[in-house]
């Protein structure tokens, strides 16, 4: 089958699914078997047309041009591959984790839910394969709709108020900064096509836009890409949090904030391109920027008691070590950015898979009243403690490769103040993730999760499996989380295969 062909396999599929989940929304087993079905193909197609593109074809696909130079198309480059396997073989196991949390927490409105759901996994695919700036921000727009009923799905008044400030954080920049930063680049350049080396070196060198012109466009993106979660653009993701747990696991691993850091990367690369940037020192302050964005959501990540919350600043911290990988502009800090991408969607799913899972076993929010659990929810509390490990950065979790080249990054360009801010976020990170796990295992069960485990047994309404004391979340819940606990621990040990497939995008051509 020819590579083409894969790209508009990949495209129709999530349509397909999103038909298919309207038209059996009255059988939610067959819709959800049909959701199922579909992302598999979805991961299959992605998979066929990575072999073409790792190794070294560039298939396209153009729909036409609606202004001039102003065209919807599309072209498969490795970091847009990495990150379309990433979010369609992650859809399979959110859906299957949906399944048994939606069912177990009897959520409303569920058909709404995956059909949200599948058009943001199609604005997903579209942002991976986008060839141009444009494309790029239609895909990126689409996401931010069609997220926004998911933000809402409770409808509380909580959940419409944190659906404003989700909608009009990122409406709000992407307009006034983004949207912005496209027009001036296709002013500059005369095109947006993403480009091996980058599109402004010429710009720059004819004189069209000056060194602080630079500076001021790469803000501009920097900050209009809203999703990247920057500070001080980032209320948006904790806002979010009203959402449901496989809404959360969308936003953090998935696609949200993933097309967020992965466009900045784009930018950088296929925009700027990493020479100009290194030559001319613009992105410098970006690297700081992010630096001071990951020590600061790392501190307030430890006040928070709310899982869900701390788990959010936390992404708002790891989001930021992306970004501070392409504010280095060099090949160490973007390789350690575009696997970044790849560690942390596997393990912050996981970590909010547990969350959730915790929920709907114990109804339990707050990381207060889960001592002892681990003694209930085994499986849960290790696989939270796996994935704990790989966020941090320590062997053998999958982060800490990409965490070990960002390093390197800094160390290259002499940045040792970041070198630090990598450091000590990581002992932020041990500070208020690793305590959570050892509080559920090592200390005794709660008086109240005693006399609630007690009440559930004596009314025949317990919602989780109780067997010899392990009182889990539905199967459709732990086996997932289980599934991507395993998945950053092997991520590991196949490193060196992701560092290879984005190394082209390194090299100018």
């Amino acid at each position: 089958m020819a590579a083409e062909t894969l790209i508009w396999i990949a495209g129709v599929l999530p349509l397909v699914a999103l038909g298919l989940i309207y038209a059996c929304g009255r059988w939610p087993n067959l819709r959800e078997a049909a959701t199922i079905v579909v992302s598999t193909l979805l991961f299959a197609a992605t998979c066929r047309l990575s072999s073409f593109v790792f190794a070294g074809e560039r298939p396209s696909v153009s729909l036409g041009e609606m202004l001039p130079g102003f065209r919807i198309a599309f072209e498969v480059e490795p970091l847009g591959m990495v990150f379309a396997l990433v979010a369609s073989g992650l859809w399979i196991l959110t859906t299957l984790y949906a399944i048994g949390y939606m069912r177990g927490h009897h959520e409303e409105n569920q058909t709404r839910f995956y059909a949200c759901f599948a058009i943001a996994i199609f604005a997903a695919i579209a942002a991976a394969f986008s060839a141009n700036l444009f494309t790029l921000f239609v895909a990126y727009e689409l996401m931010t709709v069609s997220t926004y009923p998911l933000v809402t799905h409770h409808g509380t008044a909580e959940a419409r108020d944190g659906g404003r400030v989700y909608l009009g954080i990122l409406l709000s920049t992407s307009i006034a900064f983004f949207m912005l930063a496209v027009a001036w680049t296709w002013y500059v350049a005369g095109t947006l096509d993403f480009t091996a080396g980058g599109i402004l070196s010429s710009a720059h060198a004819d004189g069209d836009i000056s060194t602080l012109g630079l500076g001021i466009l790469l803000a501009l993106f920097a900050f209009g890409i809203g999703k990247a979660a920057l500070m001080p653009f980032h209320r948006w993701l904790p806002a979010a949090m009203v959402a449901p747990t496989p809404v959360s696991a969308l936003l953090h691993a998935v696609a949200v904030v993933k097309v967020g850091v992965f466009s900045v990367l784009k930018v950088v690369v296929y925009i700027f391109g990493i020479d100009l940037l290194s030559s001319t020192g613009v992105s410098i302050w970006l690297a700081y920027a992010a630096g001071a964005s990951l020590l600061l959501a790392s501190l307030v990540a430890m006040t928070k008691d709310n899982l869900k919350a701390r788990l959010a600043y936390s992404t708002i911290s790891q989001l930021a070590y992306i970004t501070l990988g392409a504010g280095l502009a060099t090949q160490s800090g973007v390789l350690g950015g575009g696997m970044h991408i790849v560690m942390h969607a596997v393990g912050k799913i996981t970590l909010f898979f547990c969350a959730g899972a915790i929920y709907v076993a114990t109804h339990k929010k707050n990381i207060s009243e889960m001592r002892g659990l681990g003694r209930q929810m085994p499986f849960t509390f290790a696989a939270f403690f796996v994935a704990a490990v790989s966020i941090i950065g320590l062997p053998p979790g999958g982060g800490a490769w990409s965490k070990w080249f960002l390093a390197i990054g800094t160390v290259e360009t002499h940045l040792y103040i970041l070198t630090a801010a990598l450091m000590i976020s990581s002992l932020l990170n041990i500070a208020y993730l690793i305590p959570i796990p050892i509080q559920a295992f090592m200390t005794p069960l709660a008086e109240d999760s005693a006399e609630s485990n007690r009440s559930d047994h004596a009314d025949g309404d317990h919602a989780h499996a109780v067997t010899g004391g392990i009182q889990e979340a539905p199967m459709m819940c732990v086996v997932p989380l289980c599934v991507t606990a395993i998945l950053s621990v092997v991520l590991f040990f196949f490193a060196d295969w992701i560092y290879e497939v984005l190394l082209p995008i390194t090299v100018a051509s």
